[in-house]
């Protein structure tokens, strides 16, 4: 009976020292996420301001009458 105790006792220590790493890996993760989809509407919005440029310079350009 001890030796279960024991053996519970051990197996819980390590589910918690476990649980911890995950829950700081988590943390780690999200503010990653968070970083990255920051930079995507960034570059999402630099796109569209060139977009929006070279539309405007083709509209500018004469047309080629071949």
């Amino acid at each position: 009976m001890e030796n279960d105790l024991s053996t519970l006792e051990s197996k819980l220590a390590q589910l918690i020292q476990v649980s911890g790493k995950l829950r700081a890996e988590n943390h780690q993760l999200r503010q990653e996420l968070a970083h990255a989809l920051s930079s995507n509407r960034q570059y999402s919005d630099k796109m569209n301001i060139a977009k929006t440029r070279l539309e405007k310079l083709l509209v500018t350009l004469p047309e080629d009458q071949s």
